[in-house]
C-alpha cells in the first residue's frame, strides 16, 4: 500500500513547511510502517542551518519520524479509509534514547522504517530508524495516545477521569497523574 502526501495530509494536521512525509511506502496496521522524506537544498531551514555546510536538523529527522509513527497509529486504530476531520487526532508523547549516527544532507532521501514495540488501547510505543541509502542516520522510542485517551486525576478528595482535552483546561496543583 502507497500513500502519497495527499493521503498523508488526510491523516496528519501538520502542513509545509512542517509535513516532513512524501510519501509512504509500506504500511502493516499494528505492525509497521516505512516512509520516506526526500531533502533538498530549497528547505528554509537550510538557511540558517548552516548555509556554508547545509545539514538536515536532527529534530527535523525525529520529526519526520514522529509523523510516520503517527500514520502508523492513526491508520492502526482508525482505519485504512479514515481521515482526520479533527476529530481523530494521535498526539506525538515522548521521544526516547534518540541518537543521531551521520549527517543528512540537501539531495538524500530520508527514509524512515518504525515498528511496533508495545500498544495498548490508545496508547503505541514504536521503534523507528531513519536511514539515507541503507546507512542509519538516526534511531529513537517514541510514544503516541490517541486524543480520547482519558486520564485518572488522584487527590485527597477522590479520582476523577478526564480526556486530554478537558485535562488541558484544568489546574490541579499538587496532585498525581497516573495514565
Amino acid at each position: 500500500m502507497i500513500y502519497d502526501v495527499q493521503k498523508i495530509r488526510e491523516i496528519l494536521p501538520h502542513r509545509y513547511p512542517l509535513l516532513l512525509v512524501d510519501r509512504i511506502t509500506a504500511i502493516t496496521p499494528n505492525q509497521t510502517i516505512e516512509a520516506y522524506k526526500n531533502v533538498t537544498i530549497n528547505e528554509e531551514v537550510f538557511n540558517g542551518h548552516f548555509p556554508v555546510q547545509p545539514i538536515y536538523p536532527g529534530v527535523y529527522i525525529i520529526e519526520g519520524m514522529a509523523q510516520a509513527g503517527g500514520v502508523l497509529a492513526f491508520v492502526s486504530m482508525f482505519g485504512e479509509e479514515s481521515s482526520n476531520n479533527g476529530d481523530k487526532i494521535v498526539y506525538f508523547m515522548s521521544i526516547d534514547k534518540a541518537k543521531f549516527r551521520n549527517p543528512v544532507i540537501p539531495g538524500d532521501r530520508l527514509t524512515y522504517k518504525l515498528e511496533v514495540i508495545k500498544q495498548k488501547g490508545g496508547i503505541w510505543v514504536l521503534q523507528g530508524y531513519a536511514y539515507v541509502e541503507e546507512k542509519l542516520v538516526a534511531e529513537a522510542i517514541s510514544e503516541y495516545k490517541d486524543k480520547n485517551v482519558k486520564y485518572v486525576i488522584v487527590s485527597e478528595a477522590g479520582a476523577s477521569v478526564y480526556s486530554a482535552s478537558e485535562l488541558a483546561i484544568h489546574e490541579f496543583p499538587d496532585l498525581t497523574v497516573e495514565k
